[in-house]
Parts: structure tokens; sequence; C-alpha cells
């Protein structure tokens, strides 16, 4: 197999420690500002809600919970999703399907993280609220690339 002329074999290992620390700069980048999206879109929120909390950490500590958990409850909501969508025809019933599971999963996530923090208080409503509009954002963002 021929060697490709800008293959990473071929570079010293400063061009190699550099080339790893630019991605891994840029990966850190990506993270820090969807991080960023989740915490000040859930803090503007919570401030149009009137949610209380005690302190700013707290609310980092909120916002970490929910977005970190929130990778894995959102791996099996997709799975859950394309299962129960897989015989389905019509995009009304998927989109009411999706919206119900995004729906629910970012309820159940809003609930545990709020349940294990005392220094957050959610009602009900606010948490039904949130977790409605968390499920519409991710579809606008999502796009049409998950309907049939």
């Amino acid at each position: 197999m021929p060697e490709k002329e800008g293959s990473f074999r071929n570079l010293n290992r400063k061009e190699k420690m550099a080339t790893i620390a630019g991605l891994a700069f840029l990966i850190t980048l990506v993270v820090g500002f969807v991080w960023g999206l989740y915490f000040f879109g859930l803090a503007g929120v919570f401030a149009l809600l009137g949610v209380q909390y005690i302190s700013i950490w707290s609310l980092v500590i909120f916002v970490g919970s929910f977005f970190i958990l929130g990778i894995f409850v959102e791996l099996v909501s997709k799975v859950i999703f394309k299962v129960v969508v897989r015989n389905l025809t019509g995009k009304i019933n998927v989109f009411f399907i999706r919206i119900s599971i995004e729906g629910i999963s970012n309820w159940l996530l809003l609930f545990a993280v709020d349940e294990f923090m005392n220094s957050i208080t959610l009602s009900l409503k606010t948490e039904i609220l949130i977790a409605v509009l968390l499920a519409i954002i991710e579809m606008v963002f999502d796009g049409d690339k998950e309907m049939p």
C-alpha cells in the first residue's frame, strides 16, 4: 500500500504531538461550546420561570449533571425511538412519538437531577415545561434526518 504524502505516520514526534494537541483543543472547544449553550440556556429559562437556586455553583453542578447524564439517557431514548417507529408510517405519527419519547426522557432526567440536588428546586409544572421545550429544541437542531 503506497504511503500518502501528508500521512500521520510520516510526521516526526514534535509534529505528531502538535497534531494531537490541536485535535484535543478542538474537541475541548466543541464540548465547552455545547455545555455553555446548555448552561446559559437553562440559566435563562430558570430566570424566566423564576426558579431559585442557592448559588451559581449549584447551577453549574445541575447543568453539568444534566449534561453528562443526558448523554446516556439520549442513547437509551434513541434506541427506544428506533424500535417504536420502525414499522410506523406517516410523519405526523413519528413526530408525536418522537416528541413524546424526547419529552419523557428529558423530564425523567430533570426530575432525577432535581431530586438529588437540594440547592435547586423545580416544581412539577416547571420540569414538564422545560422538558418539552428541550425536546422541541433538540428536534429543531436535529433537523429532519430522523424522520422516515
